[in-house]
């Protein structure tokens, strides 16, 4: 395993302290969210979370709007800031992560409804991916290869409220938009 590297320069603690607990706080919010707004959608009948999605479908895009654009400052403040390098596997959740700031940025301007066609192949590739990361993250022994990059993908920089890593962060901010879209597109978008 390779050692963990270590940050080039921390910034004073009680910034990155509420940096990190902010994140950790907004992290279960948007589990928390993804699931009760996925379950709803999936059972029959309108629950309250998908009417307010279909009676505010542009609201919905404003959400996944900014939570993506939080995850994207996040992990631009982590590792550019702090200086957590990220490794193999967290730049892969980035590739699926940064475009979605552009794409539902400008759809969420232009009140385009039809953009979860473009944005839910790259949440449901982001999610499965962060959930791997996730994985090996408690079960270092499941990695298929090593990571190639200088840190292991085992390692956690960030641990808050007890289980909340970075990939988990980005993991809830790809379930919270993959609930998002597939309520936009349910309502006919």
């Amino acid at each position: 395993i390779t050692p963990f590297v270590l940050p080039r320069t921390v910034p004073e603690p009680p910034v990155y302290v509420v940096v990190v607990e902010s994140l950790g706080f907004l992290t279960l919010v948007a589990l928390a969210s993804a699931v009760v707004l996925g379950v709803s959608t999936l059972l029959p009948g309108r629950r309250f979370p998908e009417r307010l999605v279909a009676e505010a479908p542009h609201g919905a895009l404003r959400i996944a709007f900014a939570a993506v654009l939080t995850a994207t400052l996040g992990s631009l403040y982590l590792s550019e800031i702090v200086g957590f390098e990220p490794c193999e596997f967290c730049w892969y959740q980035r590739i699926a992560m940064y475009p979605l700031v552009v794409i539902l940025g400008v759809a969420t301007l232009r009140r385009d409804l039809e953009v979860w066609r473009t944005a839910l192949p790259l949440t449901l590739v982001g999610a499965l991916i962060s959930a791997y990361h996730v994985m090996i993250q408690w079960r270092p022994n499941l990695e298929l290869t090593p990571c190639s990059g200088g840190v292991p993908c085992s390692a956690r920089y960030v641990t808050t409220w007890g289980f909340v890593s970075i990939p988990v962060m980005a993991g809830a901010v790809f379930l919270l938009v993959t609930a998002l879209l597939v309520a936009v597109a349910r309502r006919g978008g």
